[in-house]
């Protein structure tokens, strides 16, 4: 997944840009660098939550604090007798969203507008909440990155998470029109590779050797070797 740190920016429209080819993503994504060691931790998260990840439970959100942290998001952790804002922000933030975002489960692919903006909203809303407070006594939110790394953990199949780099060079900026815009643009990916392959996800996710991964991921590694790594 894109692996830059986690920090935060704005602005963004939904930009027309051609997606890759099949032939394209065999190449970037045998190539050096792909999936690196870093996705493990991916698996650590998947076996701590599963079967699946449920923002309602304080372990699995222990463990999302982990994972994120992992991925170089450096969200303190609470020292002993603190309260842990982590924990509290992001529970609250399920109360307020399981409503909206708990029945979305289609892959990026076949996302409704209505979805994306779900999506949308809970990205919005989960990045400016306060998880922890920084050496001065300031609210660090979990910021725009977090939020998508979250999201996608979440929904691995629905959604193709982002970093500052991938943001800025694809979007200009990463607010919720920006990252409504990220999911389109993976939804059209995602659509032109399906009907390029003339075969369902599963099929084509076999043929590129990314069998145990989704589009989204799949995208987002895209996304990462050729706009944060430059490959």
């Amino acid at each position: 997944m894109s692996g830059a740190p986690c920090a935060g920016a704005r602005g963004a429209r939904d930009p027309v840009l051609p997606g890759p080819t099949l032939d394209e993503l065999r190449v970037l994504l045998a190539g050096p660098g792909a999936l690196g060691a870093a996705d493990r931790s991916y698996d650590v998260l998947r076996a701590a939550t599963a079967p699946a990840l449920d923002p309602a439970r304080r372990a699995h959100r222990a463990a999302l604090h982990r994972w994120l942290n992992s991925w170089g998001c450096r969200i303190r952790y609470p020292l002993p007798g603190e309260p842990d804002r982590f924990d509290r922000s992001v529970a609250a933030w399920w109360r307020r969203r399981n409503a909206t975002l708990g029945p979305v489960h289609e892959p990026l692919a076949e996302l409704s507008d209505d979805e994306i903006d779900a999506i949308a909203g809970a990205f919005a809303d989960l990045s400016a909440a306060a998880v922890a407070v920084d050496a001065r006594g300031h609210d660090r939110t979990m910021g725009p990155t977090a939020a998508a790394k979250c999201l996608y953990a979440l929904r691995p199949h629905s959604v193709m998470p982002w970093d500052l780099r991938i943001a800025q060079r694809l979007h200009g900026g990463r607010d919720r029109d920006a990252f409504t815009a990220h999911l389109r643009l993976g939804r059209r990916w995602a659509q032109d590779l399906l009907i390029a392959a003339r075969v369902d996800e599963t099929a084509l996710l076999t043929g590129l050797d990314r069998s145990g991964a989704t589009l989204a991921k799949v995208l987002d590694e895209y996304c990462y070797l050729r706009y944060t790594a430059g490959r």
